[in-house]
């Protein structure tokens, strides 16, 4: 929360660190992206010339290179396109970037905390600026108190500036589980615990909708305020989607806390390159934020101390969990079970999670070390 004119030298400080780090990343783009200590010696003169500290020259040189280590890591996952495709020239062909708001890195040399006044010291190109008030949550307050290490970020969004904190939150001890909740994953039904608790996707699923038309209106006027239109919309829906999914994530891994249960969820990467679908389908299936969900639920239950294991989701919505026996007809539906076995009628996520769970018990006996007495 900082006063009229420590926003004017924080907008200022941001501007110049990045219009540094772009000139650095072009100068790491013309030597073929050396290494840390070489770019250092090609930039760190020029940038103490701009005005930079010595901290503060260090930390874009160091934003720069990373950027490009994160580059090259996306070219090698395979997630900027094959070898040749239009995407991958694109991001080769030229430097990287930085936005004039972009995070810019803060040490506790450049930045110290004082919790009881709720203000913060940060270096400026203007010099150090004191007295800078910030506003927290009391329980956040806590944790800056408690666990802050390392760096913190200095971000501009829509006006606003946020410190980004690093808190390092120890784990709590694993306890040996009571059983699994198994957790099945989907688009209608977002999450189906087998204990019975079941999230539907109706609601999120009609906001998505609502936001992809909007989302084309806005697309074809292609004038400077429908984009940033679009940039807020897309940032509100990912904020909405992640609000719910924090919600099921905290429900899911409160339940098998309080029943000491561990958490048993299916291995759904590279799902998106597997599954082919029809044009219309494939809009679902990309917005669908299985992988934060998944990381949500996994965050929490190390926290917590509950114990969670990835098991094979093939089969598992075809599989009878009475009988065990598998059947593509079994499923006659997007929600209803009828095992050809047995005969046994079910709702065909729930189905899909008792089978997830019997999984994860044996994922996780099949790891556990031998209490057996050596044979003499």
């Amino acid at each position: 929360m900082p006063d009229a004119v420590q926003v004017s030298v924080l907008e200022r400080t941001l501007r110049t660190v990045n219009n540094a780090a772009n000139w650095v990343s072009k100068v790491a783009f013309e030597h073929g992206v050396p290494r840390e200590y070489e770019l250092r010696k090609h930039t760190y003169a020029e940038l103490k010339a701009r005005g930079l500290g010595a901290q503060a020259a260090q930390h874009v040189i160091k934003k720069v290179r990373d950027s490009y280590t994160t580059l090259k890591a996306n070219i090698r996952a395979g997630n900027l396109g094959k070898e040749g495709s239009q995407r991958r020239r694109k991001a080769e062909s030229k430097p990287i970037t930085f936005r004039p708001q972009a995070a810019q890195p803060y040490d506790d040399r450049c930045l110290s905390w004082q919790y009881d006044q709720q203000t913060v010291s940060i270096w400026t190109v203007e010099g150090r600026v004191k007295n800078v008030s910030f506003v927290c949550s009391p329980d956040a307050l806590k944790m800056l108190q408690t666990h802050r290490q390392g760096e913190s970020d200095l971000i501009e969004r829509d006006g606003v500036f946020y410190l980004v904190a690093t808190c390092d939150v120890p784990e709590a001890e694993q306890y040996e589980p009571d059983g699994f909740i198994g957790v099945d994953l989907g688009i209608e039904n977002i999450a189906t615990a087998s204990t019975g608790y079941l999230a539907a996707g109706r609601g999120l699923n009609r906001y998505r909708k609502r936001q992809l038309v909007l989302r084309a209106k806005l697309q074809k006027k292609r004038t400077k305020s429908a984009k940033r239109r679009l940039k807020a919309r897309a940032r509100k829906e990912a904020r909405y989607a992640a609000n719910t999914n924090h919600v099921i994530a905290k429900t899911i891994v409160t339940e098998a806390e309080r029943t000491s249960a561990g958490i048993s969820l299916e291995e759904l990467k590279g799902i998106r390159q597997r599954v082919r679908l029809r044009k219309p389908q494939r809009v679902t299936l990309h917005s669908w934020a299985f992988a934060q969900l998944g990381d949500f639920i996994v965050y929490k239950a190390r926290r917590a101390g509950v114990p969670v294991v990835y098991v094979d989701p093939a089969y598992t919505s075809q599989q009878c969990c009475e009988c065990g026996h598998t059947d593509k007809k079994n499923r006659v539906d997007q929600g209803l079970f009828i095992c050809r076995g047995c005969g046994v009628v079910a709702h065909a996520d729930r189905n899909a999670s008792h089978n997830i769970a019997t999984r994860g018990e044996s994922v996780w006996n099949a790891g556990r070390e031998s209490r057996a007495p050596v044979t003499p």
